[in-house]
């Protein structure tokens, strides 16, 4: 059998992607952040790309922007886009301030102190840097075990005798794998005296609960619990009382406390009768290329590498100006469709859709998308992620729709208000609901709920329970 050759000519379409939209949709998904630190990395690499401010000594184009920025720093107090104060040489001064020790410092620093070999202190060092920011181990020692490579023939009881040591430490219940072990270590650490809440019977009806009884204990049901530990009220009251003193998240002294300030992209502020959004102008990167060595390129021949480097410098600059036209373009369009947020706040959130800003501006979804990932805006109500104004539309009794973050917040308005003696149930919030015009499912509710962090009615009521007793 002889197989046969022979050519075909065909013809098809392929949409191909150049360099430069490459680059624009890549700068349009950034954070302002990330695109800082793009520019940055870019104009480390570039030779021609400068920054403005670098070499303006005239103040012609910096102190009309510099007055812009002061106006606008009336909308986010505290969120300059200077640290310090500026000194003689406009180098801005940074407050010195000490690093604070972290949970693993604090740990490794009483590993020192101790007698351990240097094998049970390569494991223990293992173990501290395995310990999540609650100061919890939550990766299995079998796990851990399994990681370590075989030719240190660690044994199970080597690792186990590890994380002991690891317990003993400040502070009580660190390395724990579960609350209960967590409660459990800060137990063992208290000494029971006579007379008092630390009474050797109330001390181990509380190790008792710690280890076996938590999930009743979370109900609320005392009741319940007195029978299965076999115990008289007065003594389970001073079991509880001892739970109550210990810490469910032995970390949390080492927990950072630097708060994280997000910078808004865009600023939204009243003009005459209309909400109009405005980009930040303490985030945009003040570019240019350096005119000399432009023009030094395009009297002489210049090599393919310098020409390459000036076609990128153009595009960056052009990617960067295309972010912000489109954010700003996407960020009016979205303050067109909710006028009555930025009126009443978050009962007057309408519904809206990716789909509605793309038809409007003649863009794709995924553009949208881009364009509100990680970008903020500085409104009335506090620094809003973009993405925090779009909702599916729900339907009122009375024909019109409502936007499902306005439905949670009535929800959490709902249960603010709510007794703690009788919390309001799901179904019951579903006929508040619809006694305010909107009608949703019972499971629709819980749905809200529990995306807004909030337990179910006889959870609250158990919380609200053992917090009077």
């Amino acid at each position: 059998m002889q197989s046969r050759q022979s050519l075909e000519l065909r013809q098809h379409q392929q949409l191909a992607l150049t360099p430069q939209l490459q680059q624009s949709i890549r700068f349009l998904q950034l954070s302002a952040h990330e695109l800082e630190l793009e520019v940055a990395q870019a104009l480390l690499e570039n030779p021609l790309l400068e920054r403005e401010e670098e070499y303006d000594t005239d103040g012609r184009d910096t102190v009309a922007d510099e007055e812009q920025a002061q106006e606008d720093r009336w909308m986010m107090p505290g969120m300059s886009g200077r640290t310090g104060s500026t000194g003689s040489d406009d180098e801005p001064t940074r407050p010195e301030t000490a690093l604070a020790e972290t949970l693993q410092d604090h740990l490794l620093e009483q590993l020192r102190l101790t007698r351990a070999e240097p094998r049970d202190c390569a494991l223990i060092t293992l173990l501290i840097q395995e310990l999540d920011e609650n100061g919890y181990l939550p990766t299995s020692l079998d796990e851990i075990l399994a990681c370590l490579p075989q030719e240190l023939m660690v044994r199970p009881d080597e690792l186990h005798a590890a994380l002991r040591l690891l317990q003993s430490f400040d502070p009580p219940g660190v390395g724990a794998r579960s609350l209960s072990e967590c409660l459990c270590l800060q137990l063992e650490s208290l000494q029971p005296a006579p007379d008092t809440v630390l009474a050797p019977e109330a001390l181990e009806c509380a190790r008792d609960i710690a280890r076996h009884h938590l999930g009743l204990l979370a109900t609320g049901n005392l009741a319940k619990l007195r029978d299965a530990l076999s115990c008289d009220q007065a003594v389970l009251r001073a079991a509880h009382a001892v739970l109550l003193q210990l810490q469910p998240k032995p970390a949390r002294d080492w927990a950072s406390s630097t708060a994280d300030y997000i910078t808004p992209d865009v600023l939204v502020r009243k003009v005459g009768k209309r909400w109009v959004a405005r980009i930040n102008p303490t985030i945009m990167p003040r570019l240019r290329i350096n005119s000399m060595y432009e023009d030094l390129l395009g009297k002489a021949l210049a090599a393919p590498a310098m020409q390459n480097q000036l076609q990128q410098a153009h595009g960056l600059l052009k990617s960067v100006s295309q972010r912000f036209v489109t954010v700003l373009r996407v960020a009016q369009a979205i303050v067109d469709k909710q006028q009555e947020f930025f009126e009443h706040g978050v009962g007057g959130m309408r519904p809206l859709l990716l789909r509605d800003i793309a038809q409007e501006l003649e863009l794709h979804e995924s553009t949208v998308s881009r364009a509100t990932k990680q970008k903020y805006a500085q409104t009335p109500w506090g620094v809003i992620e973009l993405k925090g104004f779009f909702g599916v539309a729900l339907q009122t009794d009375g024909g019109e729709s409502t936007s499902a973050t306005a439905v949670r917040a009535l929800i959490l308005k709902l249960v603010a208000e709510e007794s703690d003696v009788k919390p309001l149930s799901d179904s019951q919030i579903a006929l508040r609901l619809a006694e305010q015009g909107v009608v949703i499912a019972r499971r629709t509710v819980a749905k809200y709920r529990e995306a807004a962090g909030i337990e179910p009615a006889i959870m609250r009521k158990a919380r609200a329970a053992l917090n009077t007793r």
